[in-house]
């Protein structure tokens, strides 16, 4: 009996946020294909209405720039940051030589430091989106090593310093003057908005439409500098993951088959995010509930 009552009062929190979803995310429509520079101005603007009290800049706090309770814990937690361990372990595999003598530093601009802010970016010589952690994997195969997981692990330690060597430099994302650029950054806010599943919710039903709403013990984090933390430590994970494993457990929570890591529609949503997020700053590695 004691676990039939908790499936059911699961079953009716999730009616209810599918009904408040429903109502709120109704009122963020995904924007006609227009200009990109205007739908980011748009994009912003609307967080600036919805949190007049949040600074544009905190918006790279996610939930604890909108919950002051949240935040509290969030700064209690930061006293023993419980991603400290990761850190460590990605500057030693990132300063650490490859067998062939060479490292990460020469895959990258700046050696790799303080570059965080300008991923991802669209590649013209491939013609897709290149984000920072299939940077790292072509980086390793190019010079002998295998690939990285690309959800937890090393990958998410890796990426964890190199985000914390470019923290409070803002997202500087750009949209080269190309069509595949444009068509990835329109494919990307497609999958944004578009609604799947069996709950049949979109990125923008929590993200735009109820955001600053509780989801059970959460609060939903603005779209708007939603990347901006990652990797993070997660509570419920216990571990540190990556952009591509909140992707895919963000659509198991909808109850969407999940794509591949660094899928291209991934890839693509990560573009459109990131470049919505322009101006915030990067405030990675970070720790969520």
């Amino acid at each position: 009996m004691p676990n039939r009552r908790i499936r059911a009062r699961a079953s009716l929190r999730v009616a209810v946020l599918a009904a408040a979803v429903a109502v709120l995310g109704g009122a963020a429509p995904a924007p006609d294909k227009t200009d990109p520079l205007a739908d980011q101005k748009a994009f912003q603007a609307s967080f600036g209405e919805r949190f007049p009290q949040v600074p544009f800049a905190d918006f790279a706090n996610g939930p604890y720039a909108v919950s002051a309770p949240m935040r509290k814990q969030w700064e209690d937690i930061m006293q023993f940051p419980p991603y400290d361990f990761a850190l460590d372990e990605g500057k030693t595999a990132f300063e650490t030589p490859f067998a062939n003598g060479k490292s990460y530093a020469d895959c990258f601009a700046n050696k790799g430091i303080g570059v965080r802010q300008d991923f991802p970016y669209f590649d013209t010589k491939t013609g897709e989106v290149a984000t920072l952690d299939g940077t790292i994997n072509r980086c390793r195969e190019a010079n002998g090593e295998k690939p990285l997981p690309y959800q937890v692990g090393l990958m998410a330690s890796i990426t964890a310093y190199m985000a914390e060597t470019s923290r409070d430099k803002p997202f500087d994302i750009k949209i080269p003057d190309d069509p595949r650029a444009r068509a990835a950054y329109e494919d990307g806010k497609e999958y944004f908005y578009t609604r799947r599943g069996q709950l049949n919710f979109s990125c923008a039903s929590c993200h735009v439409g109820a955001a600053g709403q509780r989801l059970r013990g959460d609060i939903l984090a603005p779209a708007i500098g939603i990347l901006a933390a990652f990797p993070i430590y997660r509570s419920d994970w216990g571990s540190m993951g990556t952009i591509d494993r909140r992707f895919t457990s963000c659509s198991a929570q909808m109850r969407s088959e999940p794509l591949p890591p660094q899928d291209k529609s991934y890839r693509d949503l990560e573009y459109f995010l990131s470049y919505m997020s322009n101006g915030v700053p990067i405030s990675g590695p970070g720790t969520r509930p």
